[in-house]
Formats: structure tokens, C-alpha cells, sequence
């Protein structure tokens, strides 16, 4: 008798449920939870709303929503995201609001409540920086006006916080800056690698800055032309720095390495049909890239080999954002415009460099297009014990026991505080080979099978789950924020599941 492990794809065990809806007021294109130690309670969320100066026009338009002087049907039209340029440059009013919230896990209804609203320009998209600047919060934001600016977090009292403005770059005269990445991603920072910020804007350039940490102010490195209509997006490789990725209404995907020569890109890829408007690097596992689309696909791309991507996936709605989780390296959230938010599992093709993702979550509930989405670094817990028993980093016990609460009610932490210093081996590198993989509300843990399927034994640092929880997987839930376009809408949600990628054993004789 002998016994071999395949690895399937099933529907998990898992729940989806919308916590709370915000009104924005204003079109919300862009949310940011704050990903630091001790802050990730704060959410940012920004918007923008055009409004035109003739009297012709009778309702509020925005930048991605203006109708270009073409024969395509409206609807195609919007998915495109084609601006006439001349037109978009008439005299007309781009506003935009910038919202701080904060996150109350003890708080028995809306956990989210509102501590600043900041007026100013349209915003088109927002990070805060993954690390310190001189010891200061801060977050970046490229606006309608083409400039980057960099916001200041002031704690007036304890827990009561502002963001307050430190300075301004702009980009150039008469572009709206599209785009905006950080260097050090949410990967490990080495101590000396530079801080730099890469923006791209509405006339198809992109601008490299340095950070100046010591003063907190920005210097320009270099700009230049990579697409002949709007570069959409500009992001790091989180690998290695010195070189970034940019999509255009072009439809190009290109590479660039910043310490060379920047007339000629490291390649072109035309294997998107449209647009390219969403990049982000993998910041768990080296070499991986995701990349969205107008055409609605999803691609995953070896960075080795940018000749052909090596998983595609089609979501049926204009990609505009790409997040991969904080902590598991298989999970991709997607903002799909016309066809709301997926979440992807990549675990097959990560593991075999071959096409395998699935989408085992949607969330429909916004009534509008799905532009801004990030993942929680919070962790919810099932209760006191649980997150102080993940904490203690001597403690080598796992308790699966309990049941989860609502998100309000429960106890929360951090992710990174989770995994502490394995998050890279252990949450970013766990891959699913000989054994499955079990999911806790602290970590995931790779189980390796020994001596038949009744014996499980851990590959991390020796934890062996007691024998009465060997086989139970422990409920996860991930905190989720995502806003919409004409609605004005922001959403807080959870996402609860007890397995998301399991072995399976198939028994038969040879």
C-alpha cells in the first residue's frame, strides 16, 4: 500500500463579511493602510472628483472617467482609460480630499472612525513608507496638480494624530502625477541600501528621487520619457532597487535600471492587449512580479525571463491595483474596475512556475468601480490569550482552540509581530511540497507528513501540534480595505477561512 500526496485545488471553508461602508463624499481611488509597527491602525484613503468650469457639463467627471473624442463604444472607452490630453487640460477643477482613519479593535460598532480630513488636490494614488524617514510616519501621495508630496504623522495627544505637510516636488508643467512606490517596498531593508521614490505621470514620464533621511527632503536623481501616452504605473523591483517597472496607455510593460543609461529600456513586453495600469513586485519571494492590465488579465512574470509571463489569469475587469499580502506570498487582492475585488492563490504557480492561480474571493458589494485596495497588517485574534501566546517567541505550544468573534469584538495585533524575524523564511517562503499546509491565526506552519498521514511534525523550529489538533486547521481572518469610484464609497471587510491551499491524500495500491 502506498500513498501519494497531490496537491488540489478546493473550495475552503471561508466567510466574507462587510464590516463597515464609509461615504467619502468625493470619487475614493486609492486607500492605504499604514504598514508600521504601532500605527497599523491608521488607514489613509484618498479621492478625487473633476469638476469642469463649462457650464455644458452637468455632472462631475474624473480623470480616468472623461470621455476621449473617439468612436469606441462609452464602455470600452472607460475600461481603456484613453484621456484626449488637450481636453483633459481645459480650465477645470480637479479636488480632492485626503481622509485619516483609525481602526478600533475594541470598539462594539464602526471600528473605523474619522480623525482628519484634508483638503487640496485630486489624488491619484498614495503609499506610506514602509520604514522610518529620521525617525517620522511618513506617507506619499501623487496628485492632480503633477506633484508629489510627502505628509508628516503628528501625534497631538496619545493615539490622536494629524497628517501635516512636509513638502512638495512637482513633476512638471501641465501632467497630473499618476503614480507613486517607495524602494523599500515591504520587504527587509538593509541598512545601507537607499530610500528612493519613483512617480510616474499623465505625459508618459517617470521621475526618480532620492530620500533624504537625515533632513527628510527629496532629491532629484533623473527623469525621463517611457511611454508615448500616460504612464499608469511606476513601481520598484523590491529585490533589487536599481531597477523599476512602468506600464503606459501604450500598452507596454518595461523595465528600466536606474544606473544606466536611460534611453533604452531592459526590455519591452507587448503581452498585454491594452493599458498597463497595476505592478507590484513580490516582496516575499525574489523574482516574482504581478502585473494587471486594462485586457483584464492578471499576469505573473519570472523577472529572469520577461519574454513570456508564466501564469495568466483573467478577471473579467480593467486590473487597476495590485496588492500582494503583508505576510502569505501566495495571496494576490485585485482591484478589478467594472467586477469589484479578487483575491488570487498563487501558491501553484509560485511553486512550479506554471499556470494554477484561482480566485477563491470576490467582493461585490461596492455598487461602483473598484479602484483602491490593501490588505490589514492587523491580525485578528479569537481572543487575550491567543495573541499573547503568539507573542511570546519562547512559547513553542500552538493552541487551536476557540472560535472566531466578529472583527470589532476581537482582539488585534500585527502580522509582522506574528512571525517576528521568520516572517521571510517562514510566512514569505513556505511553499507546500511534501506535507500540507496548515493555517493559523499566528502563522503559517509547513507540515511535513512522517511515518504515514497520522503523524505530522513541523518544519519550523521543531513544533509538533499535540496530538488532539493535528489534523484541525485554525480559522485566519484578514482585514481588508477597498473603496470605489462613484458611490464614494469605502469598505471595511473581512475575509475568514479555515484552508486556502490543502495536500490531499489519495490512497491506492501500486
Amino acid at each position: 500500500m502506498t500513498y501519494h500526496l497531490h496537491l488540489q485545488r478546493r473550495s475552503p471553508l471561508s466567510s466574507i463579511e462587510t464590516v463597515q461602508v464609509i461615504d467619502t463624499e468625493y470619487s475614493a481611488d486609492t486607500v492605504e493602510w499604514c504598514p508600521l509597527e504601532g500605527w497599523r491602525n491608521l488607514l489613509a484613503c484618498g479621492t478625487y472628483q473633476l469638476q469642469t468650469l463649462e457650464p455644458k457639463v452637468q455632472k462631475s467627471e474624473t480623470f480616468l472617467e472623461q470621455k476621449p473624442k473617439d468612436d469606441k463604444p462609452e464602455e470600452q472607452q472607460r475600461e481603456t482609460g484613453l484621456v484626449n490630453m488637450d481636453e483633459a487640460m481645459e480650465p477645470q477643477v480637479r479636488m480632492g480630499r485626503l481622509y485619516l482613519y483609525s481602526f478600533n479593535e475594541d470598539a462594539t460598532d464602526s471600528p473605523v472612525t474619522e480623525v482628519q480630513r484634508k483638503d487640496g488636490a485630486a489624488i491619484l494614488d498614495m503609499k506610506w513608507s514602509p520604514v522610518l524617514v529620521d525617525g517620522h510616519v511618513i506617507l506619499g501621495l501623487a496628485d492632480a496638480t503633477g506633484c508629489i508630496e510627502l505628509l508628516n504623522l503628528v501625534e497631538l495627544e496619545k493615539s490622536h494624530y494629524k497628517l501635516q505637510s512636509l513638502l512638495k516636488k512637482t513633476l512638471g508643467k501641465q501632467c497630473i502625477a499618476l503614480s507613486l512606490d517607495w524602494s523599500s517596498g515591504q520587504s527587509t531593508r538593509t541598512t545601507n541600501q537607499p530610500l528612493r521614490i519613483i512617480s510616474s505621470d499623465s505625459k508618459g514620464h517617470l521621475h526618480f528621487f532620492a530620500v533624504d533621511e537625515l533632513e527628510t527632503s527629496l532629491h532629484h536623481i533623473s527623469n525621463w520619457k517611457a511611454h508615448d501616452f500616460e504612464a499608469w504605473i511606476a513601481a520598484f523591483d523590491y529585490w533589487q532597487t536599481d531597477v523599476v517597472y512602468s506600464g503606459g496607455d501604450d500598452g507596454l510593460l518595461k523595465g528600466w535600471d536606474t544606473r544606466n543609461n536611460l534611453d533604452r529600456p531592459l526590455f519591452t513586453s507587448k503581452r498585454h492587449s491594452m493599458g498597463v495600469c497595476s505592478i507590484q513586485s513580490n516582496p516575499h519571494k525574489e523574482n516574482i512580479l504581478a502585473t494587471g492590465s486594462y485586457d483584464e488579465h492578471i499576469l505573473l512574470w519570472d523577472t529572469r525571463n520577461m519574454k513570456q509571463p508564466f501564469d495568466d489569469t483573467h478577471v473579467n475587469g480593467g486590473v487597476w491595483r495590485l496588492k500582494w499580502h503583508p505576510v502569505y506570498h501566495h495571496l494576490l487582492l485585485a482591484a478589478c474596475m467594472h467586477n469589484g475585488f479578487k483575491i488570487l492563490n498563487c501558491q501553484q504557480p509560485l511553486e512550479e512556475m506554471k499556470e494554477g492561480s484561482f480566485i477563491p474571493v470576490s467582493y461585490m458589494s461596492h455598487g461602483s468601480l473598484a479602484y483602491g485596495a490593501d490588505w490589514s497588517r492587523l491580525c485578528l485574534y479569537t481572543d487575550k490569550q491567543i495573541q499573547q501566546q503568539s507573542e511570546d517567541q519562547s512559547n513553542r505550544n500552538i493552541d487551536f482552540s476557540g472560535t472566531m468573534n466578529l472583527p470589532h469584538s476581537s482582539s488585534a495585533s500585527s502580522f509582522d509581530t506574528l512571525v517576528s524575524e521568520t516572517e521571510k523564511d517562514l510566512a514569505g517562503e513556505a511553499t507546500v511540497s511534501d506535507g500540507i499546509m496548515l493555517e493559523t491565526s499566528t502563522f503559517l506552519v509547513p507540515l511535513d507528513i512522517k511515518q504515514g498521514f497520522d503523524h505530522l511534525s513541523s518544519g519550523y523550529k521543531g513544533i509538533i501540534p499535540t496530538e488532539e489538533y493535528q489534523n484541525i486547521t485554525k480559522t485566519v481572518v484578514n482585514l481588508l480595505a477597498t473603496c470605489s469610484f462613484y458611490d464614494h464609497s469605502l469598505h471595511l471587510w473581512k475575509w475568514e477561512t479555515k484552508s486556502i491551499e490543502t495536500n490531499q491524500y489519495e490512497q491506492f495500491s501500486d
